[in-house]
């Protein structure tokens, strides 16, 4: 009896081990490629919200940290700084909607610093299916409205849903999300037009130098 457990406790042992080995193997061999394709996704968004023409640096290797309430919350968003020939023309910035219809959504804006906005992409919600969730691409083109509008200041009033006397269309049966996603562009762009005097004194995202 005492032999068969002792047999049966090496079997599961050396079962165990191989077994370990063969998901570090795997593991090992596919980080790689699970990595890569993490990043062309990344750059394909990136990609939509300014267009690659007008830089020539590597967008995701000149990433950021930024913090500011502008940004809907006191937390740390990743900032990516668009260059041509080494001058910053263009930001892509996350950031937060914090008044949706069902909670945050996060969201990420490439605009320059005169407040030109390039593209806008809604990257997490949980809005209604079927009213809210209007706000992803996949669903509608509302999201691309966005695209070429320029914003001077806080005071511009044409930046809102048509609701509160903006230009932007809400949704039928749904007018909080439209507007929480209106108003979070609007005050994150006038923050990306300050951001100038301080990119020198960002923070690197530690990913970038790993």
């Amino acid at each position: 009896m005492l032999d068969a457990i002792r047999k049966n406790s090496l079997t599961l042992a050396i079962f165990t081990a191989i077994t370990t080995g063969i998901t570090a193997m795997i593991h090992g061999l596919t980080s790689p490629i699970i990595h890569h394709q993490s990043m062309l996704k990344k750059q394909e968004l990136l990609d939509q919200i300014i267009p690659p023409q007008l830089y020539n640096n590597h967008l995701q290797n000149t990433c950021y940290f930024v913090s500011n309430p502008a940004l809907g919350n006191n937390e740390s968003h990743h900032l990516y700084l668009a260059r041509m020939n080494s001058i910053p023309v263009a930001v892509a910035i996350e950031t937060t909607a914090p008044n949706g219809y069902s909670g945050n959504i996060q969201m990420i804006i490439g605009a320059s610093f005169d407040g030109i906005i390039y593209g806008t992409r809604v990257i997490e919600h949980h809005e209604t299916p079927g009213l809210g969730d209007k706000i992803e691409l996949r669903l509608s083109n509302w999201i691309t409205s966005f695209n070429g509008k320029k914003i001077i200041n806080h005071k511009d009033n044409s930046f809102a849903i048509k609701k509160d006397g903006g230009d932007f269309d809400q949704f039928t049966g749904a007018t909080i999300t439209p507007r929480a996603v209106v108003n979070t562009v609007k005050r994150t762009v006038i923050y990306i037009k300050s951001l100038p005097n301080q990119l020198n004194s960002l923070p690197i995202c530690q990913e970038q130098n790993q």
